[in-house]
């Protein structure tokens, strides 16, 4: 949480910015049309099936397919496959260096900040859990806003908004002491609110899948939740 107040305060005094900061795959933005996205995958040497509309590839050490989700047009997810299935004990392991490196990793957080450990115990059992209760196995993390690409003009007036709720814009301009503490709390509660709000578009998850031949896989999906449908075609 620190992490995020830290970042998001450096945007209330940044040179106003209006771009949109979205989920990156490889540094690659999940934005943009179809055609343009497998280009882009194409230049970072990944080869292309036009009968299974997939890709194949080398991604974190691992042989994968690699599939393009469209909302209207528009590129909104990445779905990334092991290539190959492993045992009960070799997913655990898989699935638990996977939530290692990306704690480790600071491009993201926890989509539970913090509160819960996804790591899978020795003594699990998934394929009865899976089977028997329909159990999904799965770790969910957000991308970090990019200070330099994150909409600061919105959270200034996002801020501006809030103060101007509470205090006059004489009172904000020219402070008492107990009214310059008030106006700190409203600019970092407004500030880890548009952080939350903004993380959650910058979804990466992965999960436990089982194949069709009783092995399990590795699915991640790079979301960008700008683009997922929200009813609008209803």
């Amino acid at each position: 949480m620190k992490k995020i107040i830290g970042l998001l305060l450096m945007l209330v005094t940044m040179t106003a910015t209006a771009q949109k900061d979205v989920t990156k795959f490889l540094g690659i933005p999940v934005d943009g049309y179809k055609a343009e996205m497998k280009k882009k995958l194409i230049d970072k040497g990944f080869e292309y099936n036009a009968k299974d509309d997939a890709f194949t590839g080398e991604f974190n050490g691992r042989n994968v397919n690699l599939f393009i989700a469209t909302n209207n047009n528009k590129v909104w997810r990445i779905i990334v496959c092991d290539a190959n299935t492993s045992n009960e004990s070799d997913i655990k392991i898989r699935f638990n260096t996977l939530c290692d490196q990306f704690a480790k990793n600071k491009k993201y957080v926890s989509a539970n900040l913090g509160m819960k450990d996804f790591k899978l115990s020795e003594d699990e059992d998934i394929s009865y859990e899976m089977m028997v209760n329909s159990k999904r196995y799965e770790a969910a993390y957000y991308q970090i806003l990019d200070p330099e690409k994150t909409d600061s003009v919105a959270l200034k007036k996002r801020i501006n908004d809030a103060l101007l709720l509470e205090y006059t814009q004489e009172q904000i301009d020219n402070p008492t002491e107990k009214q310059a503490k008030g106006i700190q709390r409203i600019i970092e509660d407004e500030t880890i609110h548009f952080s939350y709000d903004h993380m959650t578009k910058k979804f990466v998850w992965f999960m436990i899948k089982q194949s069709s031949y009783k092995g399990y896989y590795i699915s991640l999906f790079y979301d960008n939740e700008y683009n997922h449908s929200d009813g609008e075609d209803l």
